[in-house]
């Protein structure tokens, strides 16, 4: 089962489905030219930016991470694995995997790339002391072994089609055997890290022994500008380049002035999550009452101006394969909302809505959701926290409170994360045996049409069941001046999967000084 040939097997991106709205003739037809230095902005950044792998958590961690470091597999513009670090992935029953290494690739001190290197980077994700994002995941590798010094072996607990697409997320780069200080990066990747300032900027310059494509760029900045007027200013004044998370209300102002506007439908969603533990999830009819609640179609048009699709409460995005276009669409019903919350006993009561700048839209969803609530007689208090430290002391701790998920690369890694029983990212706690043995059921499966019924099936447990209410998938928005070039659309999330600095070039080789 070869990550190249088997894995690949949905079509590369040609366009369909996905378009690039203000893409300017120039951007878009002029060659690539090698040289200059691009300077970005994202949208969040604090003092806890990292450049260790295991712990990135943010848009600019996701950024860092793709310019210094590679993992075996990376992932294309529609979430499928593709070779990196690794040149092949093989498995007779899904359970043990070979992993052969390529050749002559080289660390940025000069080390090279050998199995050692794979083996301490995917079990020091299974040190609890570490910390790592996806310890829940690593654990699922039994063991972890270098057969030579280029072929890894990796026995999982339970067989998994999906698990090179795991290989592909950004937490699972590889270091070299030993790394401990993360002050600086010492990857594979295309760019080194010539300066680190966690929440004040990354500068990267261009590595010339990458064993890729060598990307066209110099060097990049990386900045942080969380307030959103600042973000598009710095961008129209020319003070950067190119902005992540563009506010849908000023693409319109951005297109005008001759910026271009890359739009990707991505599986991010924000969403409102009910607690099944607590007092109110308790009761079925109030979890069912909050879903009728959200006017899904009024998020879409009033909050993200139209640039999302809608969502039915269930994680799998219109754009996958797997999605299950039969489950009915839930709609707006404030009658039926209220039947349900006085059937619950709490209509009337007072109850909290926790939000934050930190989830995307959620405090302007919890408005809707809010004035929703008042015409039937059902009072919120919406509460709005700082997006400092959201994450940490209300995510998952709120009766009633918001999320925004990334995409992932494969439906049951989305289900396993987010809804299997013993996920610590199970984000209204909700537990269905029946689900997860489903779950188990399509990850051990090589029948594509097998696995598409089970997701299928699996959708609509979590849409029936669950307390995660998902209104909208969100369309990502990244703006950039005329004179860059290479942007595309990508499934991955913004920013092209946050992995932009591998394709694009600027039109005037001077570019920008650093």
């Amino acid at each position: 089962m070869r990550v190249a040939s088997v894995l690949g097997r949905r079509p590369v991106l040609k366009g369909a489905g996905l378009f690039v709205a203000g893409m300017s003739t120039r951007s878009a037809m002029s060659a690539p030219i090698s040289g200059g230095h691009l300077k970005v902005a994202g949208a969040v950044g604090s003092a806890s930016e990292t450049l260790d792998p295991a712990h990135q958590s943010m848009a600019t961690d996701y950024i860092r991470g793709h310019l210094f470091y590679d993992g075996l597999v990376s992932l294309d513009d529609r979430l499928n694995p593709r070779p990196a670090l690794a040149e092949a992935l093989d498995s007779d029953d899904l359970l043990t995997w070979h992993i052969r290494l390529r050749r002559n690739v080289r660390f940025h001190d000069g080390a090279v790339l050998t199995a050692d290197d794979v083996v301490f980077s995917l079990l020091r994700h299974q040190d609890p002391g570490i910390g790592s994002q996806q310890y829940a995941l690593a654990r699922t590798m039994q063991s972890v072994r270098a057969v030579s010094p280029l072929m890894v072996e990796i026995v999982l607990q339970t067989p998994n089609s999906d698990f090179p697409a795991i290989l592909g997320i950004s937490n699972f780069a590889i270091l070299k055997a030993g790394t401990r200080d993360f002050r600086t990066a010492n990857g594979t990747g295309p760019f080194r890290c010539q300066e680190f300032a966690p929440g004040i900027r990354t500068v990267a310059v261009r590595n010339s022994e990458f064993w890729g494509e060598k990307p066209h760029l110099d060097s990049v900045e990386l900045i942080a500008i969380p307030d959103e007027m600042a973000r598009h200013n710095a961008l129209m004044s020319g003070d950067v380049d190119l902005i992540a998370t563009v506010n849908p209300r000023l693409v319109q102002m951005l297109e005008k002035a001759g910026f271009g506007i890359v739009e990707s439908p991505v599986g991010t969603y924000t969403d409102l999550s009910v607690r099944l533990d607590q007092r109110y999830g308790h009761s079925p009819d109030f979890v069912e009452g909050i879903k009728f609640l959200l006017n899904r179609e009024q998020i879409r048009q009033s909050v993200f101006l139209g640039f999302s699709r809608l969502g039915n409460d269930q994680p799998i995005p219109p754009e996958s394969p797997y999605f299950n276009n039969q489950l009915p669409q839930r709609v707006y019903d404030p009658d039926k909302a209220q039947f349900l919350l006085k059937r619950s006993g709490f209509l009337g009561e007072t109850i909290p809505l926790v939000c934050s700048p930190a989830a995307l839209a959620s405090v302007d969803i919890a408005v809707v959701l809010q004035y929703a609530a008042s015409r039937i007689g059902q009072k919120m208090a919406v509460q709005r926290v700082p997006a400092d430290g959201y994450w940490t002391q209300y995510w998952m701790k709120s009766s009633l409170g918001f999320g925004n998920i990334n995409p992932r690369p494969a439906p049951s890694l989305t289900f396993e994360v987010g809804f299997a029983s013993a996920s610590p990212w199970n984000e209204s706690r909700w537990h269905n045996p029946y689900f997860d043995r489903l779950l188990q059921e399509a990850k051990s499966t090589r029948d594509d049409a097998k696995k598409r019924q089970l997701y299928w099936d699996m959708q609509e447990l979590v849409a029936s069941g669950s307390g995660v209410c998902i209104p909208n998938f969100t369309n990502s928005l990244d703006a950039y001046a005329p004179h860059i070039c290479g942007l595309r659309p990508s499934q991955a999330g913004q920013l092209m999967g946050y992995d932009f600095a591998r394709s694009v070039w600027l039109s005037e080789k001077q570019g920008r000084k650093a």
